[in-house]
């Protein structure tokens, strides 16, 4: 209980010094770490992330496209997509080559779907740890 009364009284990093370092994490998987010196960190986020990534592209997943309706197909899709952006670049750069595979039923495809989720789900993690590092919270 105490040590929520200190933490709640710390004073948070100031915006200019840890937004370049998340947007660079989201960017390339393990950047972050990279550029604040955690390279055991950067090596085992970016190989995680990418591998994840791969594995999900190699079992043709299905990358989540943004769509409406009723309740759970828009937490579902929207939530899909977001999961798949947040893996960076390695999302721009499928879609801009044109990576486009369609759902198809099957537990293969189905699996590659979720890894690719997962990637970017871990690149998330990714993103917070760096900004805890670099706001002082965390060694």
């Amino acid at each position: 209980m105490a040590d929520q009364a200190v933490a709640a009284k710390q004073p948070t990093a100031p915006v200019s010094t840890w937004v370049p370092l998340v947007i660079l994490a989201w960017l390339v998987p393990g950047g972050g770490h990279f550029y604040l010196k955690k390279t055991g960190r950067g090596i085992l986020l970016a190989a995680a992330v990418t591998l994840t990534f791969l594995f999900g592209i190699m079992m043709r997943g299905a990358m989540f496209h943004p769509m409406t309706g009723d309740l759970l197909t828009t937490i579902i899709y929207c939530g899909g997509f977001v999961g798949d952006m947040a893996s960076g670049v390695l999302y721009l750069l499928t879609s801009w080559l044109g990576y486009n595979q369609p759902e198809v039923a099957g537990h293969v495809h189905d699996y590659g779907t979720k890894f690719l989720v997962a990637a970017g789900l871990m690149n998330v993690l990714a993103m917070v740890d760096v900004f805890e590092i670099v706001s002082g919270r965390k060694d």
